[in-house]
């Protein structure tokens, strides 16, 4: 018998990593994961016991793999959401609207390597596309709506549905660019992808001096 139950009585000492107290901690737990044996062969019980926590504990803070890899998605909708609102209304459409989807997409230089890892889980993971649609159409959603007020439409109809489609579609490609150029910055990408979308594709996107 070894001494961790010795005649003491003293409580066993819990040896490794602390038990994890928040969303942030567990997402960094499973990126080290991800990293080091990828995600499809990274179990949720891998992750708690990395963590030193049980697999109910997990669940308490995500209902699932995928949800960790997205993080707390429903409060950045929220963001978004304040992020369309707070615009000039003055200000032409697409230009409130590069200017809230960029700041959306500003992270503080400490995050940015996790975030890298987080979008290329996202945008490279297979068994991930399925819920990225599901989650990409909430984000969508607000675009369009935001697109209907500003044009006076319904948001089914098609204008503010094209750019609903085209906006994600270019923050996608945005975000594609960024993965391939560590250098890039990302803000700079989503600027430009938004500004030559309002232009169209017959030449470049004007830029700003």
């Amino acid at each position: 018998m070894d001494g961790a139950n010795g005649d003491n009585g003293q409580r066993p000492t819990r040896t490794g990593r602390p038990p994890a107290t928040s969303r942030a901690v567990l997402e960094r737990v499973g990126f080290e994961l991800f990293a080091r044996r990828g995600f499809d062969r990274t179990t949720v019980e891998d992750i708690a016991a990395a963590a030193g926590i049980g697999r109910r504990t997990f669940f308490r803070y995500f209902a699932s793999k995928n949800d960790l890899v997205w993080g707390d998605f429903a409060a950045e909708l929220v963001k978004l959401d304040a992020l369309l609102a707070a615009t000039d209304p003055a200000a032409p459409m697409m230009d409130a609207l590069r200017g809230a989807v960029v700041e959306f997409n500003r992270f503080d230089p400490s995050v940015v390597p996790w975030h890298r890892q987080r979008m290329a889980l996202i945008l490279r993971v297979p068994t991930l596309q399925a819920d990225s649609t599901v989650r990409y159409a909430s984000w969508r959603t607000l675009v369009t709506e935001f697109a209907a007020r500003r044009t006076g439409r319904a948001p089914s109809d098609l204008l503010p549905r094209l750019i609903g489609h085209t906006v994600l579609a270019a923050c996608i490609a945005a975000y594609e660019h960024w993965l391939t150029d560590e250098q890039a910055s990302l803000a700079d990408l989503l600027d430009q992808g938004l500004r030559q979308l309002a232009a169209g594709f017959e030449g470049p996107a004007p830029v700003l001096a």
